[in-house]
């Protein structure tokens, strides 16, 4: 029977997992948590068929995980402990400040609230923000809820998609809740009403190695992100990149909640303090830089944007003028084009400024394509959809074959809840390329949540036989960089979750 001391010869060893874990999960387990390691270690590597922790180790580090095998990691290595309105301080924040700010801003036009909860376990925070939406909220449908919840647990998120609870996930939870919101099924059992479980999708989502802001996982231009109890479990450099990714997945005046015990591992100046209802929130801010003048938005007519530069009529002249000479000409170091320093902005999640100086390349009719491109996913990720649909819009109108502005076009128009729109405008880029995989995914998910599942299952295939031709590390062009391999992995885990 084990206990919690830990024999002197384990320690070498538990010193090894914990870098290992740390270097392929970002999972940090320092010496004061090596019991917990232990623990947590004999249990998965006995899911996983090993007898010893000792061949465990031998195995993790002569292997690459799958996405299963990271699964049953994290299903032991981290503690999923929720329940409904946990921390209430919170939630009496969102509901006496921050969403009657957002509803207020947004009451007379774009009627748009987007929430992500990073780490959602078992599905009572994402449920618990619906119910107070749907409380707060009387013209509910008129507006365009997005309620996104991801977790590294596969069976956390299978349980939360059932949406069923016992009497210990209402612990400390006013009785509302359950009389309102949930059903009994039986003796100690409730199943929350369709009506709130429609307004949550979950989705499995790796933080320390998946990528966002994404159009590809919804997790661009998000109002308020939950993620408690979760940079805890990060080494330093992880945690560090989380909170940039958060900060970038964010809108402008967007918040990011975390638990007390985070504070300390969340202060940067990407984020600033701010104090409400007994208890503190996080809101976006920019990093501290000159401004340059910004010139007026603007949108090309059909004749004043070209798709490419125009060719000088005397550049054969110039190039035979150079020919002749025996050293050629002097290049002077060019100076950033405006879509280079875009491109800059935006990898930073400057998003405002990087559409500003996409307008200005625009203008000056350089980089074609690839500034429509990137100012469609600037304007998207700043929540500005409609914009955003007009860039692609013009971008397909200057070349009707380009599949790749279809795609992207009809990634915008299912954010904005036109599933329909979208997938005519699917259907199209994968007419003009059959191979488009990304295409054969993103029409798979629409047609599942239409309730085609036959049809979702063939583009799904479709998907994974173009991804077994492609190197796994291989980034996928227009996937904001999800690799061949991660892609399959998450196609094949949809297929085994929904579809077997």
């Amino acid at each position: 029977m084990m206990t919690d001391t830990i024999p002197a010869s384990h320690t070498t060893l538990l010193n090894e997992l914990s870098q290992l874990i740390s270097s392929m999960m970002g999972l940090h387990f320092p010496e004061s948590r090596f019991a917990d390691l232990e623990r947590s270690v004999r249990s998965a590597s006995a899911d996983l068929g090993f007898s010893s922790i000792e061949e465990f180790t031998y195995w993790l580090k002569s292997t690459t995980l799958t996405r299963q095998h990271i699964e049953t990691l994290a299903g032991h290595l981290t503690v999923g402990e929720t329940y409904f309105f946990r921390d209430q301080d919170s939630f009496r924040a969102l509901e006496e400040h921050v969403f009657p700010e957002f509803i207020s801003a947004r009451q007379s036009g774009l009627r748009r609230l987007r929430v992500w909860s990073a780490g959602c376990s078992t599905g009572e925070e994402p449920y618990s923000v619906a119910i107070l939406l749907k409380r707060m909220l009387a013209d509910l449908k008129n507006w365009n809820i997005s309620i996104l919840a991801t977790d590294i647990n596969a069976t956390a998120i299978k349980k939360a998609s059932a949406g069923v609870y016992s009497e210990w996930s209402f612990r400390g939870t006013p009785e509302w809740v359950k009389n309102g919101y949930f059903v009994k099924i039986k003796e100690g059992l409730y199943e929350i009403s369709p009506e709130i479980k429609k307004m949550v999708s979950f989705n499995y989502l790796n933080l320390a190695e998946d990528v966002y802001p994404s159009l590809l996982n919804n997790t661009n231009a998000i109002d308020i992100i939950f993620c408690r109890n979760v940079i805890m479990y990060f080494s330093a450099e992880v945690a560090g990149r989380v909170i940039k990714g958060l900060h970038n997945s964010l809108m402008d005046d967007g918040y990011l909640l975390v638990s007390p015990a985070e504070a300390l591992r969340t202060r940067s100046p990407l984020f600033r303090p701010v104090n409400m209802s007994n208890t503190t929130l996080y809101r976006k801010s920019e990093e501290m830089e000159e401004m340059r003048p910004a010139p007026p938005h603007y949108i090309p007519g059909p004749a004043e944007y070209k798709w490419l530069p125009p060719v000088k009529d005397d550049i054969k002249e110039e190039r035979s003028a150079n020919a002749v000479t025996d050293e050629p000409p002097a290049e002077a170091e060019a100076a950033p084009s405006k879509y280079d320093e875009a491109v800059s902005l935006f990898e930073r999640g400057r998003y405002a400024e990087a559409s500003l100086a996409l307008e200005e390349s625009a203008l000056a009719g350089d980089n074609g394509w690839k500034v429509m491109n990137l100012l469609a996913r600037a304007c998207a990720n700043q929540g500005r959809l409609d914009l955003a649909a007009k860039w692609c819009e013009k971008a397909i109108s200057a070349d009707t074959l380009n599949p790749v502005q279809y795609y992207l076009l009809a990634t915008i128009l299912q954010e904005q809840g036109r599933a329909e729109d979208a997938i005519n405008y699917l259907k199209k880029a994968l007419y003009l390329d059959h191979n488009f995989v990304l295409a054969q995914f993103v029409l798979g998910n629409l047609l599942f949540s239409r309730g085609d599942s036959g049809a979702a299952a063939r583009h799904y295939r479709n998907a994974l036989d173009l991804l077994s031709a492609e190197n796994p590390e291989e980034v996928l062009p227009e996937s904001d960089g999800v690799t061949a391999g991660r892609l399959k992995e998450i196609i094949n885990s949809i297929i085994k979750e929904r579809l077997a």
